[in-house]
């Protein structure tokens, strides 16, 4: 039988995959459409998308039963996720593009780990230490390096993308303090509960997030901008919120059943899914590398190694004497 932790995994990996599609379409949009059409359309989508699941898992009879306390959380982690980390992202994949704004937004995974040690006093292994290293090893074997030739080369026309560098790193950076703190919120309200409770949840936050969202584009009058979003425009935003509220629909069933250590990292494959699926489709409108396959690789093993736990390695690997302390070790 599948153990919670290694469900989990396969849960936060699923995320990770569909999550990178949102992605892909976000970067679509966002070539002819702003940030805030596309919060307008991808976050309202979510409720839906967690409503029709809470009916048809019978998860709905669960969210009156919540606390006002786990409502808080719940509803904060829709606003660190849902409406801070997402527009701060999609500021960046316009700014810089899906592929170039990834591996900065991987600072989420040492905000949501450092988190998950000091404050739900989790703990790390070494064989999850190992998988952490590689999971951040693939996403920086897998970074770019354009050389003075590729920089220097002019332009061949006024539609290359230019990356707008400065506002891309720096929104890519914002947009990790949200993904970060959110998984964290998620756990404190949830703990170990059940997938059905955690599609409750996510019902939760998205609705706060979508109220937050509204209040937001009534108060700084776009209402106008966002009913004007061409249908074209529309389509790519609403497939983006389709495919991120699957993502994150599988990412609170993943959190409720597994560790935040556990989770963070592997979804952080969503930056390998994002190149595959940004060369499918938007082979023009980014920065592509040559060292995927690599980068692809390294943090797959990674994300086995996480989904591992200690006792499954000792019954299916053999190791000397010596080796015994880590498979006992954990850390703090």
């Amino acid at each position: 039988m599948v153990g919670g932790t290694d469900l989990g995994g396969l849960l936060a990996l699923l995320s990770a995959a569909t999550f990178a599609f949102n992605n892909a379409f976000a970067r679509r949009g966002v070539l002819t459409g702003t940030v805030i059409q596309a919060m307008s359309i991808s976050v309202p989508l979510g409720v839906p998308v967690f409503l029709i699941a809470a009916l048809a898992t019978g998860a709905l009879v669960h969210v009156p039963g919540f606390s006002t306390q786990t409502l808080a959380l719940l509803s904060a982690a829709g606003l660190m996720h849902f409406v801070w980390g997402r527009y701060c992202n999609y500021r960046a994949v316009k700014a810089v593009g899906s592929n170039l704004a990834g591996p900065l937004t991987e600072c989420s995974v040492l905000v949501a780990l450092t988190l998950a040690v000091l404050l739900l006093g989790e703990s790390l292994t070494p064989i999850k230490v190992m998988g952490i290293v590689l999971v951040l090893a693939g996403p920086a074997l897998a970074i770019d390096r354009p050389d003075a030739k590729t920089k220097a080369k002019p332009p061949a026309s006024d539609s290359v993308f230019r990356p707008r560098y400065a506002e891309g790193y720096t929104f890519a950076i914002l947009s990790a303090s949200g993904y970060g703190v959110s998984p964290i919120l998620v756990r404190f309200a949830l703990g170990d509960t059940d997938w059905r409770t955690s599609i409750a949840g996510g019902l939760v936050s998205y609705l706060a997030a979508t109220v937050a969202v509204g209040a937001i584009i009534l108060a700084s009058g776009n209402l106008r901008h966002v009913l004007g979003v061409k249908g074209s425009t529309a389509k790519w935003f609403g497939l983006a919120g389709l495919f991120v509220g699957v993502s994150q629909m599988l990412r609170y069933m993943a959190l409720a059943i597994a560790p935040v250590t556990v989770v963070t990292p592997i979804q952080r494959l969503s930056l390998l899914f994002r190149l595959f699926f940004s060369l499918l489709m938007n082979r023009e409108h980014e920065v592509f590398h040559s060292r995927m396959l690599a980068g692809t690789l390294v943090s797959l093993v990674g994300a086995v190694l996480l989904s591992l736990s200690l006792d499954m390695v000792r019954d299916v690997v053999p190791a000397p004497d010596w080796l015994a302390p880590l498979f006992t070790y954990r850390w703090p």
